[in-house]
């Protein structure tokens, strides 16, 4: 069966160490085009790519079929916008859009065209996530009644990032909050309410740098936040039920392996050592509670599946739009300093 001929939009850290990877491990995909506008790195570790030097030019080619966007976040909009009225099928980098309404568009343009779009949420494949679901599918810990997940870094210097300077959706909410919030819909759906708290802790900052959001449901309560200013261990997640609890410290070891130039792949990728599996604490005592496997591989394999009609989509543009919202209900509730009902 022949490929799906893929490109990347953009080959930052993100695009060269993430998306290129696994693109690269995909068997229905082939990295065919990078958009790169200033150099041509990519042809060092992909030969084969044609390199354009705009994403109009790559249309005008009509040099692949699938379209991926990971460019900072002010641009997802009139590239995706831009990719989808071209015919191409199309994922963008989360958390998709800046605004929700804008995501509904390009969810209509999509859905009139018979296209795939979706969002590389690429964290629902944590082992962490995985662990926790697992757990909840077999009743475990109960009746949940409340819901505990942070992200937190120690990076008290700012940096030369786009992130961190005056664009639009900059800050630490637009970025790792877009994945605590993904993983809590996932697992929950959608909240009654939200309430939080976003800050600029650091010095000099012109983006937010923390964040505590509350996300309400009937009988539990979802906490998620993130900062830069945590130099002492906190739990990853923190889960309570009536049977019991499940806590759980340090990262995903997937990002890690990725930064360090790993390629996907080999029977121990995205297993994490014993020493730092969760802990279940039960009536009976506690016991330590293997972490599942994380791949980051499922999201692109699910998503050539989809678009040859061998499967349904995993990450739906409903669930995109409903994290926007949340986001916006979050800077809303922090700016009048109350509960925003969605």
């Amino acid at each position: 069966m022949k490929k799906i001929r893929t490109a990347l939009v953009g080959y930052g850290s993100v695009g060269e160490k993430m998306h290129g990877p696994l693109i690269s491990v995909c068997e229905d995909l082939e990295l065919v085009a990078v958009v790169e506008r200033n150099q041509e790195r990519s042809i060092e570790k992909y030969p084969q790519v044609t390199v354009f030097k705009s994403l109009e030019a790559l249309l005008e080619a009509d040099a692949a079929d699938l379209i991926v966007i990971v460019t900072p976040n002010e641009f997802h909009f009139p590239y995706a916008k831009m990719a989808l009225e071209a015919g191409k099928h199309v994922v963008v980098d989360k958390p998709v859009t800046v605004h929700s309404q804008d995501a509904r568009i390009l969810h209509q343009i999509a859905e009139e065209k018979g296209l795939v779009l979706s969002v590389f949420q690429n964290r629902r494949w944590d082992g962490d996530i995985q662990t926790i679901e697992k757990l909840l599918h077999e009743g475990t810990l109960g009746r949940i009644v409340h819901f505990e997940s942070h992200f937190d870094r120690f990076r008290p210097q700012l940096a030369d990032n786009w992130r961190e300077k005056d664009v639009p959706g900059n800050g630490i909410t637009f970025d790792l909050g877009t994945h605590l919030i993904d993983q809590t819909i996932m697992l929950f759906g959608k909240p009654k309410w939200v309430y939080a708290e976003i800050l600029k802790q650091r010095k000099g900052a012109v983006a937010d740098d923390f964040f505590d959001i509350t996300l309400m449901y009937e009988g539990m309560k979802a906490r998620l936040t993130a900062s830069v200013m945590v130099n002492a261990p906190l739990p990853k997640f923190l889960v309570l039920g009536e049977r019991g609890s499940y806590v759980k410290y340090g990262l995903d070891v997937q990002e890690k392996a990725f930064k360090s130039g790993q390629i996907p792949g080999g029977a121990n990728w995205g297993l994490e050592d014993a020493d730092s599996w969760g802990s279940l604490h039960l009536e009976n005592g506690i016991v330590s509670y293997p972490t599942e496997r994380g791949d980051y591989r499922h999201f692109y394999q699910n998503l050539a599946d989809t678009i040859l009609g061998q499967g349904s989509l995993k990450v739906k543009m409903e669930q995109a739009i409903l994290v926007l919202e949340i986001i916006e209900s979050a800077f809303l509730s922090n700016k009048e300093g109350r509960r925003i009902n969605l």
